[in-house]
């Protein structure tokens, strides 16, 4: 048992499962912030969304930057360590799946922000040249 090596498809597997079940934190964010479940029942009477276009899922508000991203450190901050307490490399694989996740989101994040500050700015540079 300890000692043996793990197949690398396994691993993958591994990591894939937890980059994609972290974000299931965005129901009890919208549950918390909404009072209702409407996500979790449009994706159980519209599956395709879950995969195809996750914007069809939530309404603007529901989930929210900051809020998916503190909650997303909180659950790397508790999981992680809980997992090292059974295995440190699967902990570490953890960590790292849930950085590499945290990370896009926040590069993702940061781009929509700057994306809309510059469609911003244009529009304010349009009213003064109209003015």
């Amino acid at each position: 048992m300890f000692g043996d090596t793990v197949p690398t498809a396994a691993v993958v597997a591994y990591g894939t499962a937890v980059g994609v079940f972290i974000d299931l934190d965005h129901f009890l964010i919208a549950r918390f912030k909404t009072g209702r479940w409407d996500a979790v029942r449009f994706c159980l009477s519209n599956p395709r969304a879950a995969v195809a276009d996750q914007s069809e899922i939530f309404e603007p508000g529901d989930v929210g930057v900051l809020s998916r991203l503190l909650s997303h450190v909180v659950i790397g901050g508790v999981v992680v360590p809980a997992i090292a307490a059974l295995s440190v490399p699967l902990a570490i694989v953890t960590g790292v799946v849930l950085y590499a996740h945290l990370l896009a989101d926040l590069v993702w994040d940061i781009y929509l922000l700057e994306r809309h500050a510059d469609a911003a700015v244009s529009i304010d540079e349009l009213v003064r040249m109209v003015r």
